[in-house]
């Protein structure tokens, strides 16, 4: 649906993230795919992996070889696309000012319980959850659940991805963060890898997952509209909510699932 073949080459700056494997991986292929030059500057966090793909790429489609460039600074770019923090964010808007820009910023996924979803609905959602360590924007660190929420259920659905506590760094956070909760006398609930905490904040720590309750459907209808430009996805037994995920599908994108909804082919071709 894009006219890539006129495209002027420009050279396109991607200031990728770090926070799970290859997350900048479809920035750097809507680059290439919309004949500019890449000038990926990648993450510390994510500097090993990305290069091993693009070498498969160029064994794929060798033309890409000019189109790859890996770069500490980006005066040079022509267009820049970055992926950050809020702090960051303040600091490329200003920085990159003058030129096209799409930059994101902190974003989060959350999940719509009815009561009814089963055990193996339940254990999808645990993927959801506990995929990459929660670490990534699209997973999801908030339940919004009827008033009748029980965890035991969920938390029996969610056994299966208890060998995250095998991570030393997760595990870490796992016991500073439930080590807090029970200085400040904090209710929670806790199955000895994940706590659920109920709280209106969007972004739990690790290994937390925060919960809050709906009336009704208009009353969860407004608590979503209220956080709309701060959540990357919403997931829902089956998708049965509008515009959702089904359940096991947060962390599988497809190549139109542009992030924040800011079609990034049609920025690029343009």
């Amino acid at each position: 649906k894009y006219n890539l073949t006129e495209t002027k080459p420009l050279k396109i700056g991607v200031i990728m993230a770090g926070n799970i494997p290859l997350v900048g991986f479809h920035d750097a292929l809507a680059v290439l795919m919309s004949n500019h030059i890449l000038l990926a500057k990648l993450s510390s966090q994510d500097n090993i992996l990305l290069k091993l793909v693009f070498e498969q790429l160029l064994i794929i489609e060798p033309l890409f070889q000019e189109k790859i460039q890996y770069v500490e600074r980006l005066n040079d770019a022509d267009r820049l696309i970055a992926t950050g923090s809020d702090n960051s964010a303040r600091y490329f808007e200003y920085y990159f000012r003058e030129k096209p820009h799409i930059i994101r910023k902190n974003r989060t996924s959350v999940a719509v319980l009815t009561g009814t979803e089963s055990k193996d609905s339940l254990a999808l959602l645990g993927n959801d959850i506990l995929d990459y360590y929660g670490l990534g924007c699209r997973n999801v660190s908030k339940l919004y659940v009827p008033d009748n929420f029980k965890p035991d259920s969920f938390y029996e659905a969610v056994e299966h991805k208890g060998d995250v506590m095998y991570n030393h760094k997760y595990k870490n956070n796992y016991d500073y963060n439930r080590s807090v909760l029970l200085v400040n006398g904090t209710e929670h609930f806790d199955n000895n890898f994940l706590m659920l905490k109920e709280s209106e904040e969007l972004v739990s720590p690790i290994s937390v997952v925060f919960f809050e309750k709906y009336k009704n459907i208009a009353d969860l209808n407004k608590k979503l509209n209220s956080q709309s430009d701060k959540l990357q996805c919403i997931i829902s037994n089956d998708a049965w909510y509008p515009n959702s995920l089904p359940f096991g599908h947060a962390q599988a994108p497809s190549l139109a699932d542009y992030a924040d909804g800011v079609d990034t082919l049609e920025f690029l071709s343009t």
